[in-house]
């Protein structure tokens, strides 16, 4: 498939540049068809019956072998989840952290992973790297280690600058469980997660799947408590003595039954990522870089993520009028700074209309 072609499967390229993947990727053709005919589906034959129940988890053991085929990590390790918010989620209540544990974390990290860090028992230790040179994370991260720390929390790649943090290193050094964020890059960059302890993924953001569809990879799932069961959870249960007996692997924290539909547009949209899109979503943002930085001052340092963000004045403001403009890209909140998301589709076009708006 060539870059026109891949690039044909997005209606909104024909009205927008498109650089917010890091939020919402776009939506292919394929993948609102693939939805709208289940709904379809549903809305003539009736929403569930024998048949479509054992369907539902045929379609969930196809998701959750691609999931595992994007991490590199086996199938049997995968949960099904519907955000990194909701798989940090599970992580952080499922390893019952006590007053007495600190976790260490940074100062760059989204709130799907700090709200989850923060409702847990244990000392939030934070290091601070946000305003550091990328190759200074890691002496940061250490920095904040002590003998009471019981798991890190970092990001693969930092959603405030697009700089890739030192999560194996991090591990090689402390032998610590570490849980990964990999919202802003499963999809962008690629990832093999099996150093991890704990992995996240959003399925809407550089996989350019359905809302609510995620996972969650575990390396050792039965070490692992159960602690937000759902119907999926169990292999059997027992209403006389209020027991259940937990599915094998990671399966046993699924935590949602998603929609039909939604199901049959993340099969679509893994089907879209072509060979050669990696590569290319690297090379568009060194480009996308180095334009910008002729103009402005870039806080993403070359050579690491798909995520380009750069100092703005009045950034809130920028992004809507940029949107007036054809471009869409975000504005990270509480400071001057506007980020543009490139991806494998995003065209020499889009990087120059971003720089004649701005």
């Amino acid at each position: 498939m060539t870059f026109e072609e891949a690039r044909a499967q997005f209606p909104v390229f024909e009205r927008f540049a498109y650089l917010n993947a890091g939020s919402f990727g776009p939506l292919a053709t394929s993948v609102v068809e693939a939805m709208s005919r289940e709904q379809q589906r549903a809305l003539i034959e009736g929403r569930v019956n024998s048949a479509m129940f054992d369907e539902l988890f045929d379609l969930r053991a196809q998701v959750r072998e691609r999931f595992a085929a994007v991490l590199g990590v086996p199938t049997e390790h995968v949960a099904l989840t519907t955000s990194t918010t909701d798989a940090c989620n599970v992580v952080l209540n499922g390893l019952g952290l006590g007053p007495d544990d600190e976790v260490v974390t940074t100062d760059a990290e989204h709130f799907g992973l700090i709200g989850a860090l923060a409702v847990s028992e244990a000392t939030v230790r934070v290091a601070r790297v946000r305003d550091r040179p990328a190759d200074a994370a890691l002496d940061a991260i250490l920095a904040e280690v002590t003998p009471r720390t019981r798991l890190i929390g970092l990001s693969h790649v930092n959603w405030v600058n697009g700089h890739v943090l030192p999560w194996r290193e991090a591990k090689e050094a402390t032998g610590l469980p570490i849980v990964v964020d990999g919202a802003q890059s499963v999809g962008a960059v690629k990832v093999d997660a099996r150093a991890a302890d704990f992995y996240t993924v959003s399925g809407q953001k550089w996989l350019c799947g359905p809302d609510l569809t995620g996972a969650l990879y575990v390396r050792e799932p039965e070490l692992l408590r159960i602690s937000i069961p759902s119907y999926l959870s169990q292999q059997t249960y027992d209403l006389v003595e209020g027991t259940f007996e937990p599915r094998e692997g990671a399966a046993r924290f699924d935590t949602h039954f998603t929609p039909f539909s939604t199901k049959r547009g993340l099969l679509a949209a893994f089907e879209l990522h072509p060979e050669w899109g990696y590569q290319r979503a690297a090379e568009t943002a060194a480009r996308c870089r180095e334009l910008l930085a002729e103009r402005f001052e870039v806080l993403t340092e070359p050579g690491h993520s798909t995520l380009v963000t750069f100092r703005y004045d009045d950034a809130a403001e920028a992004v809507k009028r940029l949107f007036e403009e054809g471009v869409i890209v975000r504005d990270i909140p509480g400071s001057e700074v506007l980020r543009a998301s490139c991806g494998w589709w995003t065209s020499d076009d889009d990087v120059e209309r971003l720089l004649d708006a701005l």
